[in-house]
């Protein structure tokens, strides 16, 4: 980090609001948000739009409401992306299918490919009055003692430029610059629990999102735009560099060898992609900058629950900007508060996560013997896909008296 500007200018002939380092899902809706509420906000990614990125795809009924609530939700759906009305969880010996649904009644989800949806929260944040620069990259930040106060960067093959602002925000994922140039402190950090690779296929039926459980191996698969469905195989991270050795055969021999039928019909269309994700919390702000997204809270992606928090992220983060520039609230008061609530509404799926995660580890006998007591109980099944989905909250569901509720008394719980 500099403390001044290479040039030794302290001054900008522009100063924003903010500055958004990213702009996929978090960033894009972070800038969309604080623009439409008339702040000046400059959008930068090194990215040009539309473009792919890795993702697992699903937008989970919370985040369809966010969705919604911007008025985005129909602009999605008329990209034709197709809709999932129900989850299907297969762990061999039982398989429970249902339905998520949010409290406002959005039911199922949809699972848009990364070239579609982060396009349309791109161009929603520049119609929302934010300028957008593509295909910018950040070389560093500024700051003025220990505020940070802009950042340097240049498009491809321009000259190095500093814009300033009153916040840079890190939209910039798990590997986030922004986060790491600022020091942002961890907690509740875990290993790398799995490795999770997938490509799209074509002529592939799938009527709504699958997910396969077998001993030391996840399987993933979901309809998304163009006619093509993601087709996923994980992996215990241990495993990976001999994995990789032979990617592209392993993946296939996997899951052909798993999704049998499923497959026959299809033709993989693309290249295999895919990574291991931290699990990891970040303290998301500081003097004169703050995270949202993976930058600032990334876990496994089995549970598929990036975007929908991303977006929980983007509306929490530019109200409380918005509570400290329009209405004098302390600055520290309102970003901690952010990070409170943040976490109270993701350290439990987190936990519950890791224990899909690790597949190195079968679920324990408890957690087998719930499940099995669910299945066949449509109302029991839709709500733990609620649960999944985010929509359910984790100590809601597993609390002993709705369990009793759904399943019976005598169900033992996990523990």
């Amino acid at each position: 980090m500099n403390s001044t500007d290479p040039s030794g200018h302290r001054a900008a002939a522009r100063r924003y609001d903010a500055i958004v380092v990213g702009a996929r899902c978090a960033g894009a809706a972070t800038a969309m948000l604080l623009a439409g509420k008339g702040y000046e906000v400059l959008l930068v990614d090194r990215a040009s739009f539309p473009s792919d990125t890795v993702s697992t795809h699903v937008i989970h009924p919370p985040g369809l409401t966010a969705l919604r609530r911007w008025g985005l939700l129909d602009d999605l759906v008329a990209t034709g992306c197709p809709w999932l009305p129900a989850y299907t969880f297969d762990l061999g010996p039982l398989v429970i299918t249902g339905t998520p649904g949010a409290a406002d009644g959005t039911a199922g989800s949809y699972a848009p490919r990364r070239t579609v949806l982060d396009e349309l929260l791109v161009r929603a944040a520049q119609k929302a009055g934010a300028e957008l620069r593509e295909g910018f990259s950040v070389a560093g930040l500024i700051a003025d003692d220990d505020r940070i106060t802009g950042v340097r960067g240049h498009a491809r093959g321009g000259m190095e430029v500093s814009e300033y602002a009153r916040m840079v925000i890190g939209a910039d994922g798990v590997r986030s610059r922004v986060a790491e140039q600022v020091n942002a402190p961890r907690y509740h950090e875990g290993p790398v629990l799995g490795s999770a690779y997938y490509a799209y296929w074509s002529g592939v039926p799938a009527a709504g999102a699958l997910w396969m459980l077998r001993p030391g191996r996840g399987f993933f698969m979901v309809p998304t735009n163009g006619h093509l469905t993601l087709v996923l195989a994980a992996w215990p991270h241990a495993e990976v560099p001999q994995v990789k050795q032979d990617l592209q055969g392993n993946y296939q021999r996997e899951v052909i060898a798993a999704l049998g039928g499923r497959l026959d019909s299809g033709r993989q269309e693309t290249r295999v992609l895919g990574e291991g994700v931290p699990n990891r919390f970040r303290i998301p702000y500081g003097p004169g900058w703050a995270l949202v997204g993976d930058a600032g809270y990334a876990k496994d992606p089995v549970t598929a629950q990036g975007i929908t928090d991303a977006f929980h992220d983007a509306e929490l983060c530019a109200d409380a900007l918005d509570t400290v520039w329009r209405s004098g609230r302390g600055y520290d008061e309102a970003l901690r508060e952010y990070q409170q609530h943040r976490d109270e509404r993701v350290l439990p799926m987190y936990e519950f996560t890791g224990q899909l995660a690790d597949l190195a580890v079968p679920p324990p006998p408890q957690m087998q013997q719930l499940l099995g007591a669910l299945a066949g109980n449509q109302k029991a099944m839709d709500e733990f896909a609620s649960m999944f989905a985010g929509a359910l909250p984790v100590p809601e569901f597993f609390n002993p008296a709705h369990i009793a509720s759904l399943v019976g008394a005598d169900t033992e719980l996990p523990r």
